[in-house]
């Protein structure tokens, strides 16, 4: 009795076992296969646009209080042939020498699909908002010169699609400088109570593991 219930347990062992082993292998084969058709298919990081910037305030009050409106379009195009992108979140925001001067303007969660293209026109605003001494003193001899470097910016998260796979996050981080002229340096267009400047310029673009 002992040797038919010994060797039956041993044979119970030994099917757990395979089990065991076959899954790991399944598991093994499903991600060699995730990881080749990854490096085969290389995904491309987005390309950004900054198309136009209409400026309907910047000015400053008081000794360093910034108020700003302004209204941009920004596009985004998906290079890749075979993998789509997911937009999980997307803050944008204006920038002057490294320092946010409006509000994140949050923008819709999207999917990109092959080579397709995304447009956005926010609206960017701060009012009467404090600044640094410094940051407000170079930006009044700016204005007074006649012309101001803005930054648009763009953080947030992305993860990539191929075929049903989705991968985990990846930050996502876009500069898109906008050189703005006002006065006897004016290139702008009047445009009701603002002034719209065209740009149709590349933004650096960064992409990287969450």
């Amino acid at each position: 009795m002992c040797e038919k219930s010994c060797s039956h347990h041993h044979e119970r062992k030994k099917l757990y076992l395979r089990i065991f082993w076959s899954v790991i292998a399944i598991f093994v084969i499903i991600a060699l296969v995730i990881l080749l058709v990854w490096a085969i298919l290389q995904p491309k990081k987005p390309t950004f646009i900054l198309q136009d910037a209409t400026v309907n305030a910047l000015s400053l009050s008081g000794s360093n209080f910034l108020t700003s409106n302004i209204q941009v379009t920004i596009s985004a195009k998906n290079p890749n042939e075979r993998i789509g992108i997911y937009y999980e979140k997307l803050d944008i925001y204006a920038s002057y020498r490294n320092q946010q001067i409006t509000l994140a303007t949050e923008l819709p969660r999207s999917y990109q699909g092959h080579k397709d293209i995304t447009i956005w026109s926010p609206f960017l605003y701060a009012n009467s908002v404090p600044v640094s001494p410094y940051l407000a003193a170079a930006l009044g001899q700016d204005l007074n010169a006649g012309a101001v470097l803005v930054n648009i910016k763009v953080d947030g998260t992305l993860k990539w699609k191929v075929g049903s796979w989705i991968s985990g996050t990846y930050r996502l981080n876009v500069n898109c400088p906008a050189y703005m002229t006002f006065g006897n340096r004016f290139h702008g267009i009047v445009d009701g109570v603002g002034i719209k400047y065209q740009f149709v310029q590349g933004c650096s673009v960064e992409v990287a593991p969450s």
